[in-house]
């Protein structure tokens, strides 16, 4: 069953994307993916199953994405599942952050509940609490400086399209 929430996110990107950047961002995946465009397809954003969040998440890391970084199946990264040691969970709060940050800032836009995700269970409570004061930075940050321009422009379409879900 598709989550409504995830539904209009989806559609509220799609409007904004789909025609000036050939991307869509689409639901139902057992993993996040992105796959860049081809000559017959649109980059497609996958999200996790139809969660809301995941949608938000992963639609931050495509707005913060350099053009270089689109042309790469997930935007050229790598992913190491958890758990993780040290040296790894490092890097992997290091390139969350700012997407987090970003992605808390879509979920202020659609009422959506945003919680900080260290994505590994075996983190311990210090490694935890402090990500989540560097994403709390972030964020504040993100605010006091601004978005890029494609982050701004879908927290802007998210703003009006979930305008009642903020009252």
């Amino acid at each position: 069953m598709t989550d409504p929430i995830a539904a209009r996110i989806s559609l509220v990107f799609n409007q904004a994307f789909v025609v000036t950047h050939q991307t869509v961002l689409c639901g139902g995946g057992a993993e996040p993916l992105y796959a860049p465009a081809t000559d017959s397809t649109p980059a497609r954003i996958v999200f996790t199953h139809d969660y809301p969040a995941s949608a938000l998440h992963e639609a931050a890391h495509w707005c913060l994405a350099g053009a270089a970084r689109r042309r790469l199946p997930d935007y050229g990264y790598w992913y190491v599942p958890g758990p993780r040691d040290a040296q790894q969970r490092a890097a992997f709060f290091a390139a969350e952050a700012d997407v987090q940050a970003v992605e808390a800032i879509f979920a202020s836009a659609c009422a959506v509940r945003f919680v900080v995700s260290a994505d590994d269970f075996a983190a311990a409570p210090a490694d935890l609490a402090a990500f989540e004061s560097c994403v709390a930075q972030r964020i504040a940050a993100r605010r006091s400086v601004g978005l890029p321009p494609r982050a701004r422009l879908f927290y802007a379409a998210l703003a009006a399209a979930f305008a009642d879900e903020r009252r």
